[in-house]
């Protein structure tokens, strides 16, 4: 298992000092968080905010994980002990951490329906209190608190930064190349056309230790096609996998096959940025954490554009995959963990968070000063802006085992398009399974 642990013990800083003895942004904050837990969801408050507290975090790339060391080194509310474990390790083992006798107080994961799923079992600590009154996400938006809450209403997730897909590329390439973004899908298909018979790979993919890449563009056609809403009750196993609105979606899937990257499959999802960086492959539909993939005197020619609109009678969406924190009801300092928690939401936090790992996040707490964020992130502040839906990502508006189902499906797809039939109902088939378990 890869893992890595570090203590961190207060220490008083000159931020600190000027702040009074506390960081600016957080003092009300924590103040107001004190003994206001609210209950439910596992139960509320209880214990001090004084002795450790163990942070469990997923976050393996480089600059992200060094900001968060250096966020937690800076608190000034009692020790932190902070696990670095490998996502998919994580992933593995998150049900046991939260149902341990001794859970660690805090954890890394995101918003959608595996938060509220372990919620319902009573797993996670009711933190409403942080978004009442002065607390740290009183003023983040109705969509991020409904994104945030259980199905009883109470918040059990505390979001801290998110971010959104869309298809990147070089603008120098794209220059050299004698090519523009694409505004319409016939558009889209005509440039990959163009770039193919320039001898360039128009899209490029990471399948290998990261098939749930290959739901990327499942997710976008569906949205495109069928709509947000159709998208949402599909995960949710309202509609099956084999319907005739799933089959177009595949069929338009289909089309796109001959413009992959053959080496997609031997790629894991950072690999898969290599190609463009060389200018070999044109595009990648991909998340905003691209950027770090990419050498830092390319980080400033990257761009992007939206999937393009396909079925006009459809509400526009983007997938905007969010991030942050839950708590774990069986630990043994709740009010740590609510601490802890409300010095990670504050603005100041996020924008030391999103300066520090270099990455292309977008700040959830609406106080962050964005003005000095790259021109990339202030376009994919307007993309979100001015959407008419947002999405998550296939397992996040799901479930896990429901990613393993598309994995299988879509990678077996793309290897084999031609059996698109039998691969739909095999598709159902598992489905039905993890809906029934």
């Amino acid at each position: 298992m890869s893992k890595r642990t570090t203590t961190y013990k207060r220490a008083l800083t000159r931020r600190e000092l000027l702040a009074g003895g506390m960081t600016l942004g957080a003092a009300s904050l924590l103040a107001a968080c004190v003994g206001t837990t609210s209950g439910g969801s596992g139960g509320g408050g209880g214990g001090t905010s004084s002795g450790l507290i163990t942070l469990q975090n997923s976050i393996q790339d480089a600059d992200p994980k060094a900001a968060l060391e250096a966020l937690v080194k800076a608190y000034p509310g009692g020790d932190v002990t902070m696990n670095s474990v490998a996502t998919e390790q994580f992933r593995a083992q998150l049900t046991n951490y939260l149902r341990s006798g001794d859970s660690p107080e805090v954890l890394s994961w995101y918003a959608g329906s595996v938060a509220r799923s372990y919620a319902e079992e009573g797993l996670l600590l009711d933190v409403s209190s942080l978004w009442e009154g002065d607390g740290a996400c009183a003023g983040y938006s109705d969509a991020l608190r409904s994104l945030s809450s259980d199905a009883a209403g109470k918040q059990i997730f505390v979001p801290t930064s998110y971010y959104w897909w869309s298809v990147f590329y070089k603008k120098s390439a794209f220059e050299k190349w004698g090519v523009e973004p694409p505004t319409t899908w016939d558009e889209f298909h005509a440039l990959c056309e163009n770039l193919s018979g320039q001898g360039i790979v128009p899209l490029t993919n990471g399948l290998s230790s990261t098939p749930w890449m290959a739901s990327g563009w499942f997710d976008y056609l569906d949205l495109r096609i069928n709509g947000a809403q159709y998208h949402r009750e599909l995960l949710a196993g309202e509609h099956a996998f084999n319907d005739p609105e799933v089959v177009a979606v595949m069929e338009e899937y289909k089309r796109l096959i001959p413009y992959f990257d053959k080496n997609a499959a031997s790629y894991t999802a950072q690999d898969a940025a290599t190609p463009v960086a060389q200018d070999k492959s044109a595009m990648y539909l991909v998340g905003a954490f691209v950027s770090g993939y990419f050498p830092e005197d390319q980080r400033d020619d990257l761009d992007f554009f939206s999937v393009p609109v396909i079925n006009d009678s459809v509400p526009t969406a983007e997938e905007a995959p969010t991030d942050g924190f839950f708590a774990a009801a069986r630990s043994d300092n709740h009010q740590g963990a609510l601490d802890l928690l409300s010095y990670l939401a504050s603005a100041d936090s996020q924008q030391q968070y999103i300066e520090q790992s270099k990455s292309s996040n977008l700040p959830t707490s609406p106080d962050v000063d964005t003005t000095s964020f790259s021109p990339l992130v202030q376009k994919g502040i307007e993309l979100l802006n001015n959407t008419e839906e947002i999405t998550q990502f296939f397992n996040r508006d799901s479930s896990d085992a429901l990613q393993a189902t598309a994995d299988t499906a879509l990678t077996k797809f793309l290897a084999q398009p031609d059996s698109m039939k039998s691969i739909l109902d095999e598709w159902q088939t598992a489905a039905e399974g993890v809906f029934a378990s």
